[in-house]
């Protein structure tokens, strides 16, 4: 047996999804690309992403990611992996199995800290995908990597909590379909770093609330939108505080893990299809006499991009597997190191396509632009690579502090001069 076995239906599921995205999401893609011109609006819906929605349904592809049976497909992380990497190949799957970002974090916040109210307001239809939602935490006017830097005031007046402050990059704050937010902000400035913040849910057309702008990446104006959004005298009921004051920071913890390695996932199937127009590229165009597939130094990417992809995946299933088995703060180190690695790896398998593909791999006849415009950006959402690493480098020195403060108090004395 296998370390990494996983259940006969989730290998069903797999061979269902692989099907579903050779009949169904490829040939939609040109298909959404024509909707999404023809509007003239970069945040319209287009009707064949509901019809794929509808046929995911249908098929049992839907809230894949969803760890409670009944509201979702019951998969371990484990057993999720290979699915959301297979969504991963192109930008309009994840949606169509209502497994997209911010949605399943948003959607797994609720579950586990949401009221009754909550979840019949807002949860059932977000897994119904009938409605849309954006979590807002980063703010232009700090550092937002540090989550204690939030500054975006929540002063209780009576049953009642006041929001004023700024946030952007709040992603899906444009989609048609959002109705809800999810804000972090700063409840108690003098408690514990740790415990001034808290989090609340907050309706996107509450009196006070102004979506601002949509934030281009790169030059997009992605669908979904990565708003700048104004609270202004924004009151919010004490019953929409999840869990309790102060529980912020730990809730944002609890989403950012899953979180962080759902996007690791899809960017290992980003890098797949990069590496397999890659390979269909340079096999078709000639160059001085020869396939360009017969030079060396490309052979050398194709065989590197294998390599690569693979330890990445590796890695992604062992972080996987440890949140399964021995919970997601065991599995912190795992998971930052596949959160740096996934997105730096398949941005360079992504810039090597390009390359393949020559002046066609700039435009958007290929996805590949757009995917390294996501991908780069990935090395900033939920904690660029920095932060990351730093975190990783903690808990690597910790054992050697631990083993010099053992070796100090062990009978050895100090000479001081």
């Amino acid at each position: 047996m296998s370390l990494f076995d996983i259940s006969d239906r989730a290998q069903q599921l797999q061979t269902d999804l692989l099907e579903f995205m050779d009949s169904h999401v490829y040939p939609a893609e040109a298909v959404y690309e024509e909707q999404m011109r023809e509007s003239g609006d970069p945040h319209f819906q287009p009707p064949v992403l509901e019809e794929l929605k509808v046929e995911a349904r249908r098929r049992g592809l839907w809230n894949l990611f969803h760890p409670h049976p009944g509201t979702g497909a019951g998969l371990t992380n484990l057993e999720y992996a290979p699915l959301a990497e297979i969504m991963g190949r192109s930008h309009i799957a994840s949606e169509a199995c209502n497994c997209n970002a911010p949605d399943t974090g948003n959607m797994e916040v609720l579950e586990l800290f949401g009221t009754a109210e909550h979840k019949e307001k807002y949860l059932t239809p977000l897994l119904e995908g009938t409605m849309a939602s954006a979590f807002a935490m980063t703010e232009p006017a700090v550092a937002s990597s540090d989550a204690t830097n939030v500054e975006l005031s929540m002063v209780r007046d009576g049953d009642e909590y006041v929001l004023n402050g700024r946030k952007w990059f709040a992603s899906n704050a444009l989609h048609r379909n959002c109705r809800v937010l999810i804000v972090m902000g700063k409840t108690d400035p003098s408690a514990a770093p740790h415990r001034q913040q808290s989090m609340m849910v907050v309706p996107i057309d509450a009196p006070g609330v102004t979506v601002m702008r949509g934030l281009p990446v790169f030059g997009y104006q992605d669908r979904e939108g990565h708003a700048e959004i104004d609270f202004a005298d924004v009151r919010v009921p004490v019953a929409d505080v999840l869990k309790g004051e102060g529980e912020g920071f730990a809730i944002s913890q609890a989403r950012l893990g899953p979180g962080r390695i759902h996007h690791c996932m899809r960017a290992i199937g980003m890098a797949e299809r990069a590496l397999e127009l890659m390979c269909r590229r340079a096999s078709s165009r000639v160059t001085f006499g020869k396939p360009v597939s017969e030079n060396a130094n490309i052979q050398d990417w194709i065989a590197e991009a294998r390599i690569e992809i693979e330890m990445i995946r590796l890695l992604t299933l062992k972080a996987a597997y440890l949140m399964d088995t021995v919970g997601n703060k065991e599995a912190r180190t795992e998971i930052a190191a596949i959160k740096v690695a996934a997105p730096n790896i398949a941005l360079k398998i992504v810039d090597r396509a390009i390359q393949v593909h020559g002046g066609a791999g700039v435009t958007d006849d290929f996805p590949l632009a757009m995917a390294w415009a996501h991908l780069r950006t990935l090395r900033l959402a939920d904690g660029p690579d920095e932060v990351h690493k730093r975190a990783i480098a903690r808990q690597e020195l910790r054992q050697y502090r631990d083993t010099a403060v053992s070796a100090s108090t062990n009978g050895h004395k100090v000479a001081v001069s």
